[in-house]
């Protein structure tokens, strides 16, 4: 059976709904695509997605043969009709992908090339399922950050753009290309002297570097880089643009889920950086700053940044905020300042940490 958008339902994965990259069957005997039920086994469940039946065996055995049907269909199309794909499009991907490893290609091309890959990995499923399996994943990390390409930001953009689209079917650990001396020098680089999109691109592509374990070494790569952090924290305190602020709190608290950057994140001033970002009032992302900033206090050295820089206060601003609106808050927390520090209204008023 073939649906409307040209796949077959039995090349569906049944939690993502979306074409199989590569299929796993369970010992229950289903087949889910690896990251789905990845996530799914992560986020503490023990049963089978579909039958409910309890996991007495988590673990799953690659699905070659589905995996083979899934592959000749991509290159050769079910039904020309209704499939997007046809072997002349498989065709040409494997050609682009050759230019695109080239050295000798010039950057006009490169240009031409990518805007066809960036639109292709973001209006279709199929498209983006070709070039994963076509392996345009790590060519794209290395037209972005490898040393042998011409610095350019319009093509740094549009690969990054690519990696971005194609990063939620791929695997975690092919993220640990950027492990290679030289690719991580050329990221710390960008994210350094980059313009402001480019900076807010690289920190949703190190959210999603550091959301699994099996890109740890990678996480502390990025914790141990005091310039990666200096710039974090700068777009943090900065008012310019709060999509970026929001962005560098997600990419710095998945930094920081790696214990041994806690310490790193704090002396470089991290615990400021997210006080400044909530002091601004924006809900994006609020959440996850404020977690963070908790999480920093769990140590001597963040506690006393935190009295410092008046995070305490920052924190119970936003907690009566969320539950009573703003006005009210401000009434509340005048009152609980009152109140809890000085009960007769006389004397000095001083910050306790709880």
């Amino acid at each position: 059976m073939v649906e409307e958008s040209g796949v077959p339902i039995l090349f569906r994965c049944p939690i993502s709904l979306d074409l199989f990259t590569d299929p796993v069957t369970l010992s229950t005997g289903q087949t889910y695509d690896r990251p789905s039920i990845e996530r799914w086994l992560a986020g503490g469940h023990s049963t089978c997605p579909v039958t409910m039946q309890r996991l007495e065996d988590a673990s799953f055995v690659p699905n070659h043969t589905l995996r083979q049907l899934i592959d000749q269909w991509l290159l050769h199309g079910v039904d020309r009709r209704q499939s997007p794909l046809s072997v002349g499009i498989a065709a040409s991907l494997v050609v682009l992908k050759t230019i695109l490893q080239s050295s000798e290609t010039p950057l006009s091309a490169m240009r031409d090339l990518l805007r066809k890959v960036r639109i292709l990995s973001a209006d279709s499923e199929i498209g983006n399922s070709l070039l994963i399996r076509l392996g345009f994943f790590p060519i794209l990390l290395q037209v972005a950050f490898g040393p042998e390409r011409e610095a350019n930001s319009e093509i740094f953009e549009l690969a990054l753009s690519c990696i971005l689209n194609l990063s939620p079917s791929i695997h975690l650990k092919c993220f640990n290309l950027l492990k290679q001396d030289e690719i991580f020098s050329s990221l710390v680089t960008v994210f350094e002297q980059g313009n402001l999109g480019m900076k807010t691109s690289l920190c949703l592509l190190m959210e999603i570097v550091t959301s699994g374990p099996s890109t740890r070494e990678v996480s502390m790569l990025l914790g141990q880089s005091r310039t990666v952090l200096q710039v974090l924290i700068s777009l943090l305190q900065s008012r310019v643009s709060e999509e970026a602020a929001g962005a560098a709190a997600c990419a710095l608290a998945g930094i920081c889920s790696v214990e041994e950057n806690i310490a790193n994140a704090v002396r470089e001033g991290a615990v400021n950086g997210l006080v400044c970002y909530l002091a601004t009032g924006v809900r994006r992302n609020a959440s996850v700053a404020l977690g963070l900033l908790e999480r920093l206090m769990r140590s001597e050295e963040g506690r006393r940044a935190a009295v410092k820089g008046g995070a305490v206060k920052v924190m119970v601003w936003w907690v009566f905020r969320a539950s009573s609106g703003v006005k009210e808050a401000s009434t509340r927390w005048r009152r609980w300042w009152r109140c809890a520090v000085c009960p007769r209204g006389r004397g000095r008023r001083r910050w306790r940490l709880v």
